[in-house]
């Protein structure tokens, strides 16, 4: 069954880069009107939006900030037609690698912020937009909120562990408005900024070596299971989080 997204209007939060980037990508390819925010300050937006042809703006979008996650959420529905009909969490960060007995306050917080509060800012946000009885909203939880992560990343874990509750209570929560809210939980996928900056290679080596499937995963992997979350395949499909881990994790 072809996914046809046509007519369907989606937000993409970290839809510049890497995982974000593919999941844009392949909304694009299947019909859907995109509109992505970043944070860095750089070309690799623009760069999106030229590859998917999008008419739609690039916002920046710091979603950590209540408020500026209200206002550019308004500019995007606007944009999008007046309603938002996929939401896809994706922005968040390792931040550093951190033992907990080094850890200072601000780091723990700065990374429930980044990769907690920002799943709850963006989907109170958009909910408002997803006006038309039909929606879907699919954050990105992590292989690291099942098994704690790797070295100096129980923030981190904790933070993903908390997206997986965070979506089983909004998906009951939107349930009546036709609004499925799922999660993913990718394990080591390559081809990202997380991995080139925080897991040395031949650490990145030994990982890809203990995956069943005998490959690392990547960005087009993470993508593709999001396009079945938000076509009307998983029309059924609410409150679950998917493992995306080539066989290391069973949920």
């Amino acid at each position: 069954m072809e996914i046809n997204l046509t007519g369907k209007t989606a937000l993409v939060t970290g839809g510049n880069i890497g995982i974000g980037r593919a999941i844009s990508l392949a909304l694009a390819r299947c019909g859907a009107s995109i509109a992505i925010t970043y944070f860095s300050h750089d070309e690799t937006a623009a760069q999106t939006v030229r590859a998917i042809g999008s008419r739609y703006p690039h916002l920046h979008l710091d979603a950590t900030h209540s408020a500026h996650v209200n206002r550019v959420f308004a500019q995007a529905a606007e944009k999008l037609g007046g309603h938002i009909d996929i939401l896809v969490n994706n922005a968040g960060h390792l931040v550093g690698r951190v033992p907990i007995a080094e850890m200072s306050d601000e780091h723990w917080h700065t990374v429930i912020n980044v990769n907690l509060t920002t799943a709850f800012y963006c989907s109170r946000a958009a909910i408002p937009y997803m006006n038309t009885g039909w929606g879907r909203i699919v954050n990105m939880s992590s292989l690291a909120g099942r098994d704690g992560g790797g070295a100096g990343a129980v923030a981190y874990a904790t933070a993903k562990a908390g997206v997986a509750g965070f979506t089983r209570g909004l998906a009951k929560e939107c349930a009546s408005k036709g609004i499925t809210v799922n999660a993913l939980a990718p394990g080591f996928i390559q081809g990202t900024p997380f991995h080139t900056t925080f897991t040395q290679p031949e650490v990145q080596q030994r990982i890809t070596a203990s995956i069943p499937l005998g490959r690392a995963g990547t960005p087009e992997d993470v993508a593709g299971a999001v396009l079945y979350l938000v076509s009307d395949l998983a029309s059924f499909v609410t409150g679950e989080v998917i493992e995306i881990n080539g066989g290391v994790w069973f949920g």
